[in-house]
């Protein structure tokens, strides 16, 4: 008995120090670490929070590079990847063996995209086949979802849509730099780039159309020449205070770490946004944030004191801002955005990606999130953000709509730099009592357009009944 207590312990032992080993690894490489994040595992806090998320970090159809690779579970989307990668290599005017020697000849600079412990298992031969087929298949989906190329191969649009969930899953990443290699080698080169940056900004972009359905919407988005004038028009707001953007006009962005960050970029800042180098300085002040964290209010309470909801001209993460109107009314700007089935594990995923050691951030998505959550509290509050057409519903109910942001929104530590003047203006606004007594009564006595002409009426008639009174009783008397 006491050995098998000596056992146990030495057992525990041995482990905790393996993993105050990985701590001091970790804490070494987040001193010493490059601006590239590397390809990994979610990090184990956001494995088991409320309602299981882990799912939300598996792939569904599809595994993609060498975390999930050999799942039996994913032998359809194995399928599926051998046929796309097929028509890549068919469409690229090169064989098979040219591309995998192009691979195999950049394996080690490769292997330095992920971390050691999600490819030591494989050797180069191995890895050099795993990323050659699953580079291929997606830029060969890719490609297909932007030219609606899906039928002639026959594969199912439950598939196409859970295939294009599993592209942004953080453990189902591969390495950017993998992808431009791929696309240099193809004939179709500048067709293949610019169908990414069209499915990704299909994924950014709210169509107008309030009735269009939006996986087919995304499905059936054209690389137009406009676009990338329309892309550049949209990046640049009108100028104001109250804007809370880190927008840089450079001619040249830096390469995507990968399709998940390449998405991050453009949902917070648009096509043209260039880091500025104070990420650093913003990390420092998110441990104080329970210092200086303004409390948020739902929708219902910005209502009540007089701040209305009005929908961005942009759709980009970062651009909310807050406007004053007439003397005691404000606006509160945000972004549109589409709930549906990808929304949960799309933000999920960019949250996880963010909380990454060795990724310097400025939490961009994780504050919008947090935003978000605190303007939502229940049902009402969802439906006064589709009124106000920022938030379209493709999801269910809006309970559901509130129940998602609340669960994703738990125990998240935003950056207090984001949006700190936008929290300063509303604060502004709720300490002015007399702005905020005045919209109480507009919204208590006034909030139907009819209420407000009546008693408009009933006070020029009172004003007309008090002026002939007067003159009736101040007017000389006739002779």
């Amino acid at each position: 008995m006491a050995g098998r207590e000596e056992g146990e312990t030495s057992i525990g032992i041995t482990d905790l120090k393996a993993r105050l080993e990985k701590v001091r690894e970790a804490k070494e490489n987040a001193m010493n670490q490059s601006r590239t994040p590397k390809i990994q595992k979610v990090i184990f806090l956001l494995q088991e929070p409320v309602d299981d998320f882990r799912k939300y970090y598996e792939p569904k159809v599809v595994s993609l590079g060498p975390i999930h690779h050999g799942n039996p579970k994913y032998q359809l989307g194995e399928n599926y990847k051998l046929l796309l990668t097929y028509e890549f290599i068919k469409g690229s005017g090169k064989n098979m063996e040219d591309v995998y020697n192009m691979i195999k000849e950049k394996i080690y600079e490769l292997r330095t995209c992920f971390e050691e412990e999600v490819i030591e298992k494989y050797d180069d031969e191995a890895l050099t086949s795993i990323l050659l087929v699953d580079g291929c298949a997606i830029l060969q989906y890719i490609y297909c979802a932007t030219n609606n190329k899906f039928k002639e191969l026959k594969i199912k649009t439950d598939s196409v849509a859970f295939g294009q969930q599993d592209l942004f899953l953080l453990e189902n990443q591969l390495p950017y730099r993998l992808l431009t290699w791929l696309m240099s080698l193809s004939a179709k080169e500048k067709e293949l780039r610019e169908s990414i940056e069209t499915y990704i900004g299909s994924h950014v972009k709210v169509p107008e159309d309030q009735q269009s359905n939006w996986l087919s919407w995304r499905l059936s988005q054209r690389s137009k020449p406009q676009q990338a004038q329309s892309a550049k028009e949209e990046s640049h707001d009108e100028e104001n205070p109250h804007v809370q953007d880190h927008t840089t006009s450079v001619a040249q962005a830096p390469e995507p770490v990968h399709l998940l960050d390449h998405l991050r970029t453009r949902m917070l800042h648009g096509p043209e946004y260039i880091p500025d180098g104070t990420v650093g300085k913003i990390n420092q002040n998110i441990q104080n944030v329970q210092e200086h964290w303004q409390s948020y209010r739902n929708v219902q309470e910005l209502k009540t004191a007089g701040i209305h909801l009005k929908r961005g001209n942009d759709c980009y993460l970062s651009k909310i801002k807050f406007t004053k109107q007439f003397i005691f009314r404000g606006q509160l700007h945000l972004p549109p955005i589409v709930v549906d089935d990808s929304t949960r594990p799309k933000f999920l995923n960019l949250i996880a990606y963010e909380m990454c050691l060795d990724f310097e951030n400025d939490f961009g998505v994780t504050s919008y999130i947090s935003f978000l959550d605190s303007l939502i509290d229940e049902a009402n509050d969802v439906k006064m953000l589709r009124k106000a057409r920022i938030l379209r519903n493709v999801l269910g109910s809006d309970e559901e709509v509130a129940k998602l942001f609340n669960e994703i929104g738990t125990d998240l530590v935003p950056n207090i730099e984001i949006y700190k003047d936008v929290r300063s203006e509303i604060q502004k606004h709720y300490e002015s009592k007399w702005m905020t007594w005045i919209a109480q009564v507009f919204h208590d006595h006034f909030s139907s357009p009819w209420t407000f002409i009546a008693f408009i009426g009933a006070l020029l008639a009172l004003t007309l009944t008090i002026t002939q009174t007067w003159y009736a009783v101040n007017s000389p008397p006739r002779p």
